[in-house]
């Protein structure tokens, strides 16, 4: 790779590349230039040449950032989760955090849980939502509910984040219909939806039909977001629940961006062009307590996706190679023995994310362990990143790491391990072949005992755990208590919506979204009408089960 020829800035300019023979200590003056990871440099000069297989921030393979100047342009987006009780609820949570986020310069998303009926794909008034309505997330089953949950804030404007999966078609449906009641223009929407309904059998359990069917509604939200919301991420490709389910971070690198692939090659066999959808795939990876592998797994991954996406499945435009990707810290290593130590975690944890070069980040409350975040442990989550963000300058350098022999050599390992596992499940068939052979549990369960085992023998300590136990006892954190009334309230809310609509409307559209299924439409459209006519989530769930069925998990499992 050549050097690019070397100009004299302009004097407002903030120079992207410094020559090495003028750095200097003070005013944060940025060297983004190294040499080669195989040699030791022994002139100053030869930082200016670039090793290929790493490239420069913003240019494939993207190993440095997807950005040329990363953060020093603009912070990543601070997407704090929230989600409990009632569409109320959480809605005043959400303005909270946009409050408490103002003056910062970097962009702010919502991000929304959703409770366990939700997830689930169940009406609060099923008999099997009893007891778990709004206690994990917010309650929603109807499109009222989803304008209660956003009102009175600037969807058009702000990003919103959606974690959901096997009801993510319906959930987005009502999304869309309750923006087009409100006369916002689908093409200003921007966001993500999870909707990685692979990594659900692999290690959440929170799918519904079967993967085949599965995998198809997934394409029919990607068909449909490349059609109407260019700004819209019809899905981000999860490591996350994967890593909380036990996996290494190595397994959480290959299993995420096989199930990535998976995804390209259904879109792919449906006709679709990889360079109209590509380019809105995004990732979602989580950040747990080994630092240095933190960082090092964000860097293989766009190497290893810009690859893939070049070199596998033939994208021709640049923005289809790079990878975009959320960052969350570890739930899993969270402690309810001393949980204001929860804070020191997920500092590091943001900043190996941050290091790693995320394009949004969210921060896990203090409390997290014990039940839903405070108000007090959401500010203080919210304050970690931007005490992150303007305190500590890490923004002020584009891949502070990169060329350190340790972190290069890390990143190379990490990414020759991935490719190993994504041969493996390649050679089996794919993913979903892998899915019924009971290929990623075992995976996953494996490396979950062992870890289980580090900690027994006390090779791994986890502070406040299996070491420096002193003030366990000590009660230190308040904890958030969700009163039944959320659900008294929110099931006669729903009696309510089932009483004013027009029944035959809702018989017709159900009809729809079973006509769509059985011809193997695109069911989006469908879904959307079926919200807006004033279906139910259970309903039009359910309507689906009626042509895909319902999954319960091959033999193996």
């Amino acid at each position: 790779m050549s050097t690019p020829a070397t100009t004299k800035p302009a004097a407002n300019a903030t120079p992207d590349r410094v020559d090495p023979e003028t750095v200097t200590l003070s005013g944060y003056v940025l060297q983004e230039t190294y040499g080669p990871v195989d040699a030791p440099t022994t002139d100053r000069r030869d930082a200016d040449r670039v090793d290929v297989r790493i490239g420069e921030p913003g240019q494939f393979p993207f190993t440095r950032g997807v950005h040329r100047t990363m953060y020093r342009s603009r912070l990543w987006t601070m997407r704090q989760f929230a989600g409990f009780g009632s569409a109320e609820d959480t809605n005043r949570r959400f303005k909270y955090l946009l409050e408490n986020a103002k003056g910062t310069k970097a962009n702010t998303g919502l991000s929304t849980a959703f409770d366990l009926p939700t997830l689930m794909g169940r009406d609060s008034d099923d008999a099997l939502s009893v007891g778990e309505v709004g206690r994990c997330g917010v309650a929603i089953s109807t499109v009222d509910d989803m304008h209660r949950l956003y009102a009175d804030i600037p969807i058009g404007d702000v990003t919103v984040s959606q974690t959901i999966n096997g009801p993510a078609a319906v959930i987005w449906a009502m999304y869309l219909a309750m923006a087009r009641d409100r006369g916002i223009p689908w093409s200003s929407l921007g966001g993500t939806l999870q909707n990685d309904i692979l990594k659900e059998f692999h290690s959440q359990n929170e799918f519904i039909y079967p993967p085949e069917a599965s995998v198809k509604l997934v394409v029919d939200t990607i068909e449909f977001a490349s059609q109407h919301l260019p700004k819209w991420n019809s899905v981000s490709v999860s490591g996350y629940h994967i890593r909380e389910a036990g996996s290494t971070a190595t397994q959480e690198l290959a299993f995420t961006l096989r199930d990535g692939m998976e995804y390209v090659e259904a879109c792919m066999k449906r006709g679709l062009d990889v360079d109209a959808f590509g380019p809105r795939l995004s990732f979602f990876f989580n950040s747990h307590n080994e630092f240095f592998e933190e960082i090092c797994k964000l860097r293989a991954a766009r190497r290893i996706w810009a690859h893939a996406m070049r070199d596998r499945f033939g994208a021709k435009q640049e923005r289809s190679w790079l990878m975009r990707t959320h960052v969350q810290t570890a739930g899993c290593s969270l402690t309810e023995q001393q949980p204001l130590n929860n804070i020191v975690r997920v500092a590091y944890q943001a900043m190996a994310g941050v290091l790693g070069g995320c394009q949004s980040l969210h921060t896990d409350s203090m409390d997290e362990t014990l039940g839903l975040p405070t108000e007090q442990a959401v500010r203080v989550a919210l304050r970690t990143q931007q005490i992150l963000a303007h305190e500590t300058g890490v923004h002020r350098t584009v891949d502070p790491l990169g060329g350190s022999w340790f972190v290069e050599s890390l990143t190379d390992q990490m990414e020759q391990d991935a490719n190993g596992y994504i041969r493996e499940i390649d050679d089996m068939g794919g993913v979903v072949s892998g899915i019924h052979k009971g290929y990623f549990r075992r995976q996953i369960a494996e490396a979950s005992y062992r870890f289980g085992q580090e900690m027994e023998a006390g090779d791994r300590i986890i502070v406040g755990v299996n070491a420096y136990r002193e003030g366990n006892q000590d009660h230190q954190v308040e904890i958030l208590q969700i009163p039944h009334s959320v659900e008294t309230e929110q099931c006669d809310r729903l009696a309510e919506f089932r009483r004013t609509r027009d029944g035959e409307r809702v018989k017709r559209a159900l009809d729809r979204i079973r006509t769509a299924c059985r011809d193997g439409q695109n069911v989006m459209p469908a879904l959307v009408d079926a919200a807006s006519d004033r279906c139910t989530l259970g309903e039009m769930v359910q309507a689906m089960a009626d042509i895909y069925g319902r999954y319960s998990g091959g033999p193996e499992w």
